[in-house]
């Protein structure tokens, strides 16, 4: 419009003009998360570790033996659509609070109903409160006298670790399962389904989507169903048709939909072990660059931080090792607090590790000293342990000669005494003069040598 146009706004149609929506159409405008909740147990993916035949907690939905339960894992994973199959499959009243809503006099309104009802009926209430971690302590004491009684079979939902959120006592009078971030496949499964349903998805438009597209939306999602099928109806939502009425969903218009750039990394593809094969030798060959590059790629493309941590404590301990004992020990700390913070902050843990390892002295003599140590157990005599060694703690020990001879090394000059502990005359770790280990040489270069003499003197 040009700017000296004048805009004349279009009068709203009547009421009696404006057809009314259907129900259809009602139904439609729902979030598509929404509209594809699973509405029993053989629709819904993922958890196989607690709902596959034959789990404890499928055993006791299929058979309405529900107990308290508290549902706890991250956003998207189906706390939400578990209770609500439970309901669909129950015979007791099921009634629903909120933890952001909700406040006491609504919980005391339900729990007085419930108590009539199991009076008066005999039929039980099953409570679900969404986010139960919301709740106070004090409020949360209120559950805690019919949920011991029996009035009500309390589900609670919640993000945050029960153990530290929720209250003891309610936690010790319920079962605890933790749901786990949603895989890709199982993503992938949901994304197909929601395209070809006509009733509740987006079957009814005409969608062509790549397939590298959908793997895109379900590595990024990050194992969150909500967000993965959200991501797909604003992509269908948003993308003009064809000529022919087709929508083409392709990893461009996913990228946009999900809001972060694709990179070339398959989770279980060339791209994936090449790219953390990089990182190693990159941290191996003492280039923190390089090093920090293929850790941004893996965190980008949404790699599991514990994958990283676990490779760099690997490389910690076979590439640094006794060069630099403390590259071990901070490895192992990025590891726990990565596990501990989650992404993004897991980042920062993860950088200050690679940088370390990348910038330290390197030795892998204990890495080729415990590989030679198992070949000449796997192809060599097997040696028998000495009879000055062997357990003497017991009666009649001394009659077989176990322990007889063997000298306490705490009683030795410098807390050394130099006697024979394999045997056989057999060397597998090669210090190095890298680093820290260049000490460890020298010590070991004056107790072997000690051994030497004596094991030629005849003694043990």
């Amino acid at each position: 419009m040009a700017q000296d146009e004048l805009f004349i706004p279009t009068p709203p149609k009547s009421p009696a003009e404006t057809p009314a929506p259907s129900n259809a159409e009602i139904f439609r405008s729902r979030p598509l998360a929404a509209r594809m909740r699973p509405r029993q147990l053989d629709e819904y993916v993922g958890q196989s570790h607690m709902l596959a035949p034959g789990q404890l907690l499928r055993r006791a939905i299929e058979a309405d033996r529900i107990q308290s339960l508290i549902f706890y894992g991250p956003p998207g994973t189906g706390k939400t659509s578990l209770a609500q199959i439970i309901a669909q499959q129950t015979k007791s009243k099921f009634e629903r609070l909120s933890g952001v809503e909700s406040n006491v006099a609504d919980m005391r309104r339900v729990l007085s109903a419930a108590a009539n009802r199991l009076e008066n009926t005999g039929q039980p209430t099953i409570l679900f409160i969404d986010e139960i971690h919301r709740f106070n302590k004090a409020q949360q004491d209120v559950l805690l006298p019919d949920v011991e009684s029996g009035v009500i079979k309390l589900i609670g939902a919640t993000t945050h670790n029960p153990f530290f959120f929720v209250n003891s006592p309610l936690v010790s009078r319920s079962q605890i399962f933790e749901l786990r971030p949603l895989t890709e496949d199982d993503l992938f499964a949901l994304l197909r389904r929601a395209l070809a349903d006509a009733e509740r998805g987006l079957g009814y438009l005409k969608i062509a989507a790549d397939e590298t597209a959908l793997r895109h939306l379900a590595k990024i999602a990050d194992g969150d169903a909500r967000k993965v099928l959200n991501s797909l109806e604003i992509a269908a939502l948003t993308t003009p048709p064809a000529a022919d009425g087709t929508i083409h969903l392709t990893l461009a218009v996913a990228e946009q939909s999900i809001q972060k750039k694709a990179v070339v990394y398959d989770g279980d593809g060339d791209a994936h072990y090449d790219t953390i094969s990089a990182f190693i030798k990159s941290m191996r060959g003492s280039d923190p660059d390089a090093a920090l590059y293929w850790l941004a790629k893996m965190i980008h493309a949404g790699e599991d931080p514990r994958f990283i941590a676990r490779r760099i404590v690997i490389c910690a301990a076979e590439d640094v090792g006794l060069a630099d004992p403390m590259a071990l020990v901070l490895a192992n700390a990025a590891l726990a607090a990565s596990e501990f913070v989650g992404w993004p902050e897991a980042r920062i843990p993860l950088a200050e590790a690679t940088i370390y390892i990348a910038t330290a002295n390197k030795s892998n003599s204990a890495y080729k000293a415990i590989d030679a140590a198992l070949d000449d157990v796997r192809s060599g005599r097997t040696i028998p342990v000495p009879e000055h060694l062997r357990d003497g703690h017991y009666a009649g020990a001394k009659q077989l000669g176990h322990g007889v001879g063997y000298q306490y090394a705490h009683d030795g000059k410098g807390h050394f005494v130099a006697q024979d502990y394999l045997g056989v005359d057999k060397t597998f770790y090669e210090p190095t003069e890298q680093g820290v280990e260049k000490k460890i040489k020298e010590r070991l270069e004056n107790w072997r040598k000690q051994f030497t003499e004596r094991r030629q003197s005849g003694t043990k």
